[in-house]
């Protein structure tokens, strides 16, 4: 049993936590809790420590899932858990790997992309990803500079849509978007000016919606390559929605007009 903060295992563990970069450089990130461990496939687990504790109360279920585990003390894992209450489980996976010519080649039609421009915030980019899961989008694709979705608060607001749902980092979302048009793929920006109502459009065929930044928008040279520009209209004094709640409003739209 690990009992020291000084472990090299501890140390990486915490690496893998806190730094973006090691994740990458790994191949690797952390699942931390009941639900979401027993949502990985067997194949996906890398390592998995537990909380002395936890193997005490849970033997039954490690031994089913993934018997290989280290044990640690209650209190070093609670000082590698990224939650205020952790439950005792945590889990190195790989990394998912998915292309854009994968999901164009293989996933049904019509699709329904989302393009996330720059987005910040690790609780809208974890409500992005469930709200989509729920309303059937095909695939998510995010620029570089876009927050981390193995950051583990990601991860957790997914509630476990990040096994289910495919994605794709992309060094330059103009290429993309330019190749998606050439695929006849109608992409929608989310803007203020210049833009129809969200629930006008027809968006029965294949197409995409781009929400960008959540102070900054949606970046000029992007706009600049979208005829499409659609928004939600507001009463009162609200001038914008929150980036995860506007995106959610466009994915279930779509939903919306496919379903009837």
């Amino acid at each position: 049993m690990i009992t020291s903060i000084s472990n090299k295992k501890i140390k990486e563990l915490l690496a893998l936590v806190k730094k973006s970069s090691v994740r990458k450089k790994q191949n690797a990130y952390i699942v931390e809790g009941i639900r979401m461990f027993k949502e990985l496939e067997p194949e996906e687990i890398l390592e998995v420590f537990v909380s002395e504790s936890f193997e005490n109360e849970n033997k039954g279920l490690l031994k089913n899932i993934y018997p290989e585990y280290e044990t640690v003390s209650d209190r070093i894992f609670d000082s590698i858990s990224d939650t205020k209450t952790p439950q005792g489980v945590l889990a190195v996976a790989k990394r998912k790997e998915y292309t854009i010519d994968s999901i164009l080649k293989e996933a049904g039609r019509p699709m329904s992309l989302l393009i996330l421009d720059s987005l910040q915030d690790p609780g809208n980019l974890g409500t992005l990803v469930r709200a989509a899961e729920g309303a059937g989008i095909t695939c998510i694709i995010m620029n570089e500079n876009t927050v981390d979705i193995y950051n583990p608060k990601v991860i957790r607001s997914t509630m476990g849509s990040i096994f289910r749902v495919p994605f794709i980092y992309v060094k330059d979302l103009k290429k993309v978007i330019d190749k998606l048009q050439s695929k006849a793929f109608e992409i929608f920006a989310s803007s203020l000016e210049g833009a129809t109502e969200y629930d006008k459009p027809d968006y029965k065929k294949d197409i995409a919606f781009i929400i960008g930044n959540e102070a900054a928008g949606i970046s000029k040279d992007i706009l600049d390559i979208v005829e499409k520009k659609i928004k939600i209209p507001m009463l009162g004094e609200v001038e914008s929605l929150n980036a995860a709640v506007a995106g959610s409003i466009l994915m279930y739209e779509a939903a919306r007009q496919r379903r009837l």
